[in-house]
């Protein structure tokens, strides 16, 4: 059998397994399906997926073993009992997790024999097979290679980031983290603009081109950062934290939860107290760099 229809096994049907064990299908790659509910197999086992009884079954079936399940504890409480059938085999855990459990998963299947690969989705399970997903790994430079052509099939965007295993998921949780920061700093403008009778689409047709702008902005920004050179270009933090008053103000005023905005401020007065009032919106990145309070 070659490289390029490697049999391939998927642990874990919810939505994101599914559409794992899809696309290796219409590949035409053997492929083994296992999940707790057996019944979330009957498309792709009418798709030519063969439904293994048992996790054991499952793993023993393939070369390549793909993990898509709930956290890093359900996927030591499925494999630790299966003993040294991973052994000669790789596994792929695209759970979502923490860079500590990608470390200590990887220690554990290496100790079984096996080879790890850590991996991180950026995507939604229809993007899974086309040019919009973005699936990140890490581990063995080797193991990488040997099954990136068929790793490559669930998405255009395939990375790999580096030999430790915490990468992917460090990357996973950092790139949420700043998904989150956009969506909720949309929500507050909707919040906002909302107690004028403005309803979030028209607010949305404003907001999209402007993240669109901020986009542009992070290549400079990274350079800076990683120079270490916060010579203000445009604004000053000082000139920020004067803006960021102005919203928390309004949203006090108009009823709107500050709590963000606040944390915002929090962050600039502590750069300010710092002696970064002069610098670039960059050397914020000093205060996330350590831990300090801020509830104001």
């Amino acid at each position: 059998m070659s490289i390029d229809k490697t049999p391939v096994t998927v642990v874990g049907l919810g939505l994101m397994g599914r559409a794992l064990a899809g696309t290796f299908l219409r590949a035409g790659h053997p492929t083994t399906v296992w999940n707790r509910t057996a019944a979330r197999a009957d498309e792709l086992v009418a798709e030519g997926a063969r439904l293994a009884g048992s996790p054991a079954e499952a793993v023993a079936a393939s070369p390549l073993v793909i993990v898509c399940v709930s956290d890093y504890a359900a996927v030591r409480e499925l494999l630790e009992p299966l003993g040294d059938i991973l052994g000669a085999r790789v596994l792929v855990n695209l759970t979502s997790g923490t860079s500590e459990g990608a470390r200590q998963t990887a220690e554990w299947v290496t100790r079984q024999g096996g080879s790890y690969l850590d991996g991180a989705i950026m995507a939604v399970p229809p993007a899974i097979g086309t040019a919009e997903a973005v699936l990140l790994y890490s581990g063995p430079r080797a193991t990488f290679d040997r099954h990136e052509p068929t790793l490559r099939l669930l998405g255009a965007g395939t990375a790999y980031l580096g030999a430790d295993h915490g990468l992917s998921s460090l990357h996973d949780v950092a790139l949420l983290g700043a998904m989150w920061s956009v969506l909720n700093s949309f929500l507050q403008g909707v919040a906002l603009v909302g107690t004028a009778g403005v309803d979030a689409t028209a607010f949305a047709a404003f907001a999209g081109p402007l993240i669109g702008t901020v986009r542009d902005w992070l290549p400079d920004l990274a350079q800076q950062i990683d120079k270490r050179d916060y010579t203000a270009r445009d604004a000053t933090i000082g000139t920020h934290l004067g803006a960021m008053e102005h919203l928390v103000h309004e949203s006090e005023s108009l009823g709107v939860d500050a709590g963000l905005p606040r944390l915002l401020r929090a962050m600039a007065d502590r750069a300010v107290a710092d002696g970064h009032a002069d610098s670039d919106y960059a050397a914020l990145i000093e205060q996330f760099r350590r831990p300090g309070r801020v509830d104001r």
